[in-house]
């Protein structure tokens, strides 16, 4: 009718043992989870990425005069991100080939010194590869006094190779606060 207690003991370890291996697969699973995203957004060519700053040769990149591409700006903060933060200009015609610059503005509106980092992303993800930045303030941190404002440059290129059904290329910049992180590097 009861069972031994050398049973129950038994149940309770397996149990433990069990309870044990699925926490140590859903710590295991969320330390892999970034390096599996970056590996299927590689894969699928998802999340618009873009590869960092562009170091090649501009002299043997060519123009492609017979087409102009469309670049559209768009810009967000993080939501604990107080600044003003936008494009001089929303849109812009642009040839293959040709280097171009654009102006991001933005305004520290608090009474505390601040230092943000900009994360790009462009779309179609397709073009992000095509997408290629010579400088951009997204590359640095940037620090800004209380009530400071700023005209921060992005130079770029649209590569010759870009797919012809592609017309439109958005270049999107998210702002976040690095402050606390930035204060604890430095002490």
């Amino acid at each position: 009718m009861s069972e031994p207690v050398e049973s129950l003991q038994e149940r309770n370890r397996r149990v433990i043992g069990k309870a044990v291996m699925v926490v140590f697969g859903m710590f295991a699973f969320g330390f892999l989870l970034v390096p599996l995203y970056d590996v299927f957004c590689e894969v699928t060519g998802l999340n618009g990425k873009t590869a960092g700053q562009f170091t090649g040769d501009l002299a043997a990149m060519p123009r492609d005069e017979s087409r102009t591409i469309k670049v559209q700006f768009l810009t967000a903060n993080n939501e604990n991100m107080p600044w003003q933060f936008r494009p001089t200009v929303k849109t812009i015609r642009v040839q293959p080939g040709v280097e171009t610059d654009v102006a991001f503005f933005a305004k520290n509106t608090t009474t505390d010194a601040m230092v943000a980092q900009a994360v790009p992303s462009v779309s179609p993800s397709a073009g992000a590869e095509y997408f290629l930045k010579t400088e951009c303030f997204c590359f640095q941190q940037q620090p800004l006094e209380a009530g400071a404002e700023v005209l921060m440059n992005v130079r770029f290129l649209v590569d010759s190779n870009l797919p012809a059904e592609i017309n439109t290329l958005t270049l999107s910049y998210t702002l976040f606060d690095i402050t606390d992180r930035e204060t604890k590097t430095r002490s």
